[in-house]
């Protein structure tokens, strides 16, 4: 028997995760996911990015400076204001516009091309079906060349749905595909944040685009990309992300009676919290090799890592395994407000759009 889609529970239908309908979605309605992204990425800078100057300042600097977090916040908001907090929030604010509708906007299809290509189901929103599993004996019941090709002898354990395995896959790959606009613009943000002179005219970068200038001016467009690699390890956990944002909002739906946006919330910022427990170590090495001086005739000091191994290798001798999670804790702070909103916009405006 063949496990239920979307259109055969109205429960299901009722908590739809997405705007898609109970019907086989339409790969004309991909352009939803790109518009949607861009409020969430709105929605995540405005709650998130406080959290995140803090995150940056604790994981490039050594621990003479700040004890904790606590001190850094206190430090930041009295030796340059409140505005301290988000310093360097106007490249993401721009540039998670396009990364959160690029990420977000792909994602969706990816999850698509999956769904149909692999795993050969009709329906690819987050929390569809009422299976159990990760997916991996349904991927398997897919690839087996020997089974049927009939749809009337597929395996009681092939769902019709994208299993969890799908959406994180498809993860990986929104990952790599953001990796390309989002290494230049964490690359000018973490340069920005870890600028501590109250006055302007004692800072290296005026701002973001004097930052992206003087990178270009000395280094080519190889300097704005610097850090690319790191950027595509780090994101590749995103694996971790999606594939538990849909078993949580699956679990969620058919344990709970939450609403659908309340779903996303709480699906939206569980599934992160899981996102950075897994990706923070690779996380702190992408912020160590962007932070890295470029050298040269740029005239901001000695470069310190050749490449992402080199800056790994280096975490570790300073501080052992310990300098993984340095700065965890505002980071993990973090993870669960401003992306559990983030998700909350980009699923409402998924359901208002036709």
């Amino acid at each position: 028997m063949v496990a239920s889609t979307p259109a055969d529970d109205a429960r299901t239908e009722t908590s739809e995760m997405s705007s898609s309908s109970t019907q086989r979605p339409s790969p004309r309605r991909d352009y939803k996911g790109f518009v949607a992204g861009v409020f969430s990425g709105i929605a995540k800078l405005t709650v998130g990015h406080p959290f995140d100057t803090i995150k940056v300042r604790l994981q490039t600097t050594n621990k003479g400076r700040f004890s904790g977090p606590l001190q850094c916040v206190s430090q930041t908001i009295r030796n340059e204001g409140f505005r301290g907090l988000y310093k360097g929030a106007t490249p993401p604010l721009v540039g998670w516009m396009f990364m959160d509708s690029i990420m977000l906007g792909s994602l969706t299809v990816y999850r698509r091309l999956v769904a149909e290509h692999v795993f050969r189901a009709s329906s690819w929103t987050p929390g569809a079906g009422h299976g159990a599993g990760f997916g991996f004996t349904a991927l398997l019941d897919r690839t087996d060349t020997s089974s049927s090709s009939s749809s009337s002898s597929s395996s009681s354990s092939t769902p019709t749905y994208l299993p969890p395995l799908g959406h994180g896959i498809a993860g990986i790959f929104a990952g790599t595909t953001v990796s390309f606009i989002a290494a230049p613009v964490e690359h000018v943000k973490a340069r920005l944040q870890i600028q501590y002179a109250a006055n302007k005219s004692e800072r290296l970068y005026s701002g973001p685009v004097d930052c992206l200038r003087k990178i270009y001016t000395h280094h080519g467009l190889r300097g704005i990309y610097h850090g690319l690699f790191a950027t595509m390890v780090f994101r590749s956990m995103f694996f971790c992300w999606w594939g538990s944002y849909d078993m949580i909002s699956r679990w969620m739906r058919q344990k709970t009676n939450m609403s659908a946006p309340a779903i996303n919330f709480w699906a939206g910022g569980l599934s992160a919290q899981i996102f950075w427990l897994t990706s923070y170590p690779s996380d702190l090495v992408k912020q160590r090799v962007m932070t890295d001086p470029l050298g040269g005739s740029l005239g901001d000091g000695e470069r310190r890592f050749p490449g992402w191994k080199n800056a790994a290798v280096a975490v570790y001798r300073e501080s052992g395994w310990r300098g993984y999670w340095r700065g965890f804790l505002p980071c993990f702070l973090r993870a669960f407000p401003a992306n559990a909103v983030a998700l909350v916009a980009f699923e409402g405006v998924m359901r208002m759009l036709p």
